[in-house]
């Protein structure tokens, strides 16, 4: 997916490599339990279904919250364990997206 032009999947993507960290590192799993295969699918729902496009800002930086209250923290807790780590073990992805944060400001 590392080639990939639609900046959709490429959020898709770099989610899922997030919820895996959090959940190898949260929930001792060595593939993704029933939870966080239910936050992914949730999440490509809502960025399948995103207004802007492959204009999209960051989550973070959006104007318009599309995730509902209790799935917007489970993002965030998963965003708060996994971002630090990113960048050791998906450190493509992690430029990228504090690249794209720092665009939108």
């Amino acid at each position: 997916m590392f080639y990939s032009k639609n900046p959709i999947e490429r959020e898709k993507d770099t989610l899922k490599k997030m919820v895996a960290l959090y959940c190898r590192g949260k929930h001792k799993n060595k593939s993704l339990c029933h939870d966080c295969q239910e936050l992914i699918a949730y999440a490509n729902f809502r960025l399948d279904h995103c207004k802007f496009g492959g204009a999209k800002p960051t989550c973070e930086k959006c104007p318009i919250h599309c995730y509902k209250p209790t799935m917007r923290q489970r993002v965030r807790d998963v965003m708060r364990f996994a971002g630090p780590r990113m960048i050791i073990y998906h450190p493509v992805d992690a430029v990228r997206h504090i690249i794209k944060n720092v665009a939108n400001r």
